[in-house]
């Protein structure tokens, strides 16, 4: 019977014949090892047996030569000598699987194929990519934003109302109690919240994406691009979970074989825009760019992964060199009809998952933030009842200011929302709503009965819809929001302007989009450096710490800096 071969084509199999002859000539390999094996084990460049080699007689001179063959080959196949031996065994697998099976019905993988060559083209792939991730944000800000106002009002009114009664019913109405109740937890936790429909609404078009079979064909899709700062494509899939949230991310990074590619994913990971800072681009951007709202969002997003393949780029050349990679083998799922059982089950597991998660953190945060808020450091203001700039959260936040007057939001408030920020993204819109001190804009029925609040609500629901029904032709740029009747902008919104502008030296959007900058870029939240702390080690966590603020200070800089002068 005779032994099968696998044919790997002149090149390779001259280039194998002259490893053969190599290896017969050096007295260990000949007799421990099958010389074609070996010789094809090094023209796959093995780290592994590379590493064996090198430490036996004769082994350095054995992986020199193959070094010289595998250049000679890259410059006639225009590859990787990996990639070319890897498809010749597929091939080779393929001729085998044909021969052995019959396949009756082609059709269903037929239109697969089809699909797949226009979805994974090398030419048309990034920008089918690009144009699925702008219709995700064009529905999260765009269709979900318009119930932010309709869960603001309801948290606003008829519940802030019903707390500040259950209150007064205690004999705690105007009591430190209330402030506690009302002004911390409720206005702070009751920010994020507000976020909530744009959060369900990425979650829901992730889940459709991801259902469909289509964050495979992404992660191929991006196979060339992150070759090119020395990691395989399906280190991009890390990455899209971190879309989602950065945690659960830096964990999916165990499914890569090579420890240098879970370190550098683990450290790119973090630049990924999480699901936890779109409320903030969402309220800047309402703030600030008001008709270009998707359009922001989307370039935070585009802009972490620039980002992202800029430092892998930079690590590759330093801290973490490439040695070789095995060519990128993925598995393609069928294209299937999503069900909606089990989009919900996925979203609603992310959704009770950041309940469940950030929900304690925003809670505990929202009460640190009120306690130093409630102390006073300086005026004659006593606990709980101190002008907000004499508090000592005022104070903390103070020292740190000065570090972003090049960037354009040198205040407390601003750097306040930062510093909590490291806690948690989800508490940065909870802390500004805080210590912007918003005051109640319009005067509202003292004690509304429960009939008139339900029907408050109700109402607000049922425009909330129609405002979402009208916004999704914008999807496909159909635009049939009157903007004429846009309601004006909260006491909040209003405040932050404010601050930004006089901050800014009258480049509120300058200053704004650095803001946004500096928040898509530095640590995501103490969730995710314990990851990476868990992932990798204490060095590559203090480095992704450290080395992620600077580069978000210099970029928040680098871009105030540009948009005062493009923005006159």
């Amino acid at each position: 019977m005779s032994r099968f071969v696998v044919d790997y084509g002149p090149d390779v199999e001259a280039a194998i014949l002259h490893l053969v002859d190599a290896i017969e000539r050096t007295p260990f390999a000949a007799s421990r090892y099958s010389p074609r094996w070996l010789a094809t084990a090094l023209l796959d460049e093995d780290p592994g047996l590379e590493q064996h080699l090198s430490s036996l007689d004769g082994g350095a001179a054995l992986i020199d030569e193959r070094n010289d063959l595998v250049g000679r080959l890259r410059d006639r196949l225009g590859e990787h000598a990996d990639i070319a031996i890897a498809a010749s065994r597929f091939q080779a697998a393929n001729a085998i699987a044909s021969a052995a099976t019959t396949q009756p019905e082609r059709r269903a993988r037929d239109r697969t194929d089809r699909v797949d060559a226009v979805l994974t083209n090398r030419y048309l792939g990034i920008p089918i990519f690009l144009a699925l991730m702008w219709a995700v944000f064009k529905i999260t800000t765009d269709i979900a934003g318009a119930f932010l106002d309709w869960v603001d009002g309801a948290i606003a009114g008829p519940i802030s109302h019903f707390v500040e009664s259950l209150v007064g019913l205690v004999g705690l109405g105007g009591t430190w109690v209330e402030s506690l109740l009302v002004d911390g937890v409720l206005a702070g936790v009751g920010a994020v919240l507000v976020f909530v429909p744009i959060l369900l609404a990425l979650y829901l078009a992730l889940a459709f994406l991801e259902d469909t079979g289509y964050m495979a064909r992404a992660a191929f899709v991006m196979d060339r691009v992150m070759r090119g700062v020395g990691l395989q494509g399906k280190a991009f899939l890390p990455m899209l979970v971190g879309f989602g949230c950065t945690v659960p991310a830096v964990y999916a990074t165990r499914t890569l074989e090579d420890e240098r590619d879970r370190i550098l994913t683990s450290l790119l990971v973090p630049f990924m825009s999480c699901g936890a800072r779109l409320p903030v681009y969402v309220l800047i951007s309402a703030v600030f760019f008001p008709k270009d709202a998707g359009f922001v969002v989307f370039g935070m997003y585009l802009l972490g992964i620039v980002v992202a393949l800029a430092i892998g780029l930079l690590l590759k050349r330093t801290l973490l060199p490439v040695s070789s990679h095995a060519p990128t083998i993925m598995e393609m799922p069928p294209y299937r009809l999503p069900t909606f059982r089990t989009i919900w089950f996925h979203t609603w597991t992310r959704v009770r998952a950041f309940f469940g998660g950030a929900g304690s953190i925003i809670f505990g945060t929202m009460i640190v933030v009120w306690l130093l808020m409630a102390i006073p450091v300086g005026g004659d203001g006593t606990f709980a009842d101190t002008d907000v700039d004499d508090s000592a959260f005022a104070t903390v936040s103070g020292v740190v200011a000065p570090a972003f007057e090049p960037a354009g939001f040198g205040t407390w408030e601003a750097t306040g929302s930062l510093l909590t920020g490291f806690v948690a993204k989800e508490v940065v819109v909870g802390t500004m709503a805080q210590v912007y001190g918003v005051a109640e804009e319009d005067a509202v029925d003292p004690d509304p009965s429960i009939a008139d609040s339900a029907q408050e609500i109700a109402t607000g629901f049922g425009g909330a819809m129609l405002g979402a029904l009208k916004a999704t032709p914008g999807i496909v740029g159909i635009d049939l929001v009157d903007d004429d009747g846009a309601d004006k902008p909260s006491s909040l919104m209003a405040t932050i302007r404010v601050g930004f502008e006089e901050s800014s030296g009258g480049h509120g959007a300058a200053a704004a989009l650095a803001f946004l900058v500096f928040v898509l870029l530095y640590t995501p939240c103490m969730a995710a450096v314990g990851a990476i702390r868990q992932e990798t080690s204490a060095r590559w966590m203090w480095l992704s710490i450290v080395g992620q603020t600077a580069v978000a200070w210099l970029f928040a800089v680098a871009v105030f800096q540009a948009a005062r002068v493009l923005w006159p």
